[in-house]
């Protein structure tokens, strides 16, 4: 019997795959599943842009480094920590490596040593290190009074009852240039500009003092295209700037809808929905995506360095009042903002602030921040000169943290 029914078995072949048929199963009918289209399949499938993914990997070490830092600095008993207690912080940091690997690829940051009294190995921050994190402090301190306040009365204008969260801003405050305590150094200190309604909201007093302050950064760009390229107005009213990365393939039709899309009116971030939304208007679903995009536009360009976690950023939507996913909106825009997946986590950056790999208007914040890439990316090159007398003889009193 079974020999009889093999004779009947037939073989089809689709696409290189091979599906057999018998008696038992000539008479199923195969379903053909469409391909899942996803944000996650987006995402994988979307052009790469390896210079934006570059700078991702350096900043998610610098990142690390601050973190270690961070941890170090926190303990009391002296400047330098044990490797063993270090290696507790691996997954506080995000380590995929041991701790005690990671700090030795970085000898110009970290200097490993045996303890004169109890013989184990710990770990110190070198001085070049100590120094760049001294004058970053100083630049964050000096622009406290100026950047610092225009980037939060900013963000608080665009918010939905001019309020926001103190935790969505601790979440953000390296990007934005916020000193560890801003909550006291700055809310508490400035309440001439703002109030504190309860712990963890702030509010902002008066927006009047300065017209400034309702203009968007993107009307910059407008203006000048308006103005060099005699553009007309109906080309560079509610336009965004579209770079897309090299590889990018346009498909039929993208171009009629872009264009339609950059004329598309919309709520700008700064101006007040007076008039409930577009309710009475068309296209009220792309109106409303538009919006979201050029909030989420504004917020990475007061950023230091035009880029944030996705993740981060999906804690303004409510103060914000962005009813979006997040991550779709960023894909479906290819053209204005880049995900990169290098590492844990995800990051978004603005496309048109970065040219060939660099920031096209680095800030003093930036600038100090770029140095400590650069001794970063040195590694473990030129050692030698670490080997100075002054650093060989540092003091040794103080306890090691256990």
């Amino acid at each position: 019997m079974w020999r009889t029914s093999r004779s009947f078995a037939k073989c089809i072949r689709l696409d290189s795959t091979e599906f057999h048929f018998g008696p038992f199963n000539q008479f199923v009918q195969r379903r053909w599943g469409k391909p899942a289209n996803t944000a996650q399949t987006r995402l994988e499938d979307r052009t790469r842009d390896s210079k934006l993914d570059r700078i991702a990997a350096n900043l998610r070490k610098l990142r690390i480094i601050l973190n270690l830092h961070e941890l170090m600095s926190n303990r009391k008993r002296g400047p330098f920590v044990s490797v063993q207690l270090m290696s507790r912080w691996r997954n506080i940091v995000g380590l995929n490596v041991g701790v005690g690997e990671f700090i030795q690829k970085y000898p110009h940051i970290f200097e490993v040593f045996i303890h004169p009294i109890r013989r184990n190995m710990c770990c110190r921050v070198t001085s070049k290190w100590e120094d760049l994190m001294a004058e970053e402090a100083g630049v964050i301190r000096e622009s406290e009074s100026k950047e610092a306040l225009w980037r939060l009365k900013k963000l608080l204008m665009m918010s939905k009852n001019g309020t926001l969260h103190v935790h969505a801003l601790r979440m953000i405050r390296k990007e934005l240039g916020l000193p560890e305590d801003f909550r006291d150094s700055i809310l508490n200190e400035y309440k001439s500009d703002f109030e504190l309604v309860d712990l963890e909201t702030v509010k902002m007093v008066s927006s009047k003092d300065d017209e400034r302050l309702g203009v968007a950064e993107i009307e910059k760009w407008r203006e000048k295209e308006y103005k060099d390229k005699w553009l007309s107005e109906l080309e560079t009213k509610y336009a965004f700037p579209i770079q897309y990365p090299t590889g990018f393939k346009i498909k039929g039709g993208v171009r009629e809808k872009m264009r339609n899309w950059q004329r598309l009116p919309y709520l700008k971030a700064y101006e007040e929905d007076n008039a409930g939304g577009f309710s009475r208007s068309s296209n009220v679903v792309e109106r409303y995506e538009k919006r979201a995009v050029a909030m989420i536009h504004e917020l990475l360009s007061l950023t230091v360095e035009k880029m944030v976690d996705v993740q981060r950023l999906s804690h303004f939507k409510k103060d914000f009042g962005m009813e979006v996913n997040v991550r779709e909106l960023l894909l479906s825009h290819p053209g204005i903002f880049y995900i990169s997946t290098r590492g844990k986590t995800q990051v978004v950056f603005l496309r048109e602030a970065y040219a060939k790999g660099c920031l096209i208007e680095p800030n003093p914040i930036h600038v100090v921040r770029k140095k400590m890439l650069d001794l970063i990316l040195v590694g473990r090159r030129n050692t030698r000169e670490l080997q100075t007398a002054e650093e060989l003889q540092r003091p040794e009193n103080n306890l090691v943290s256990e």
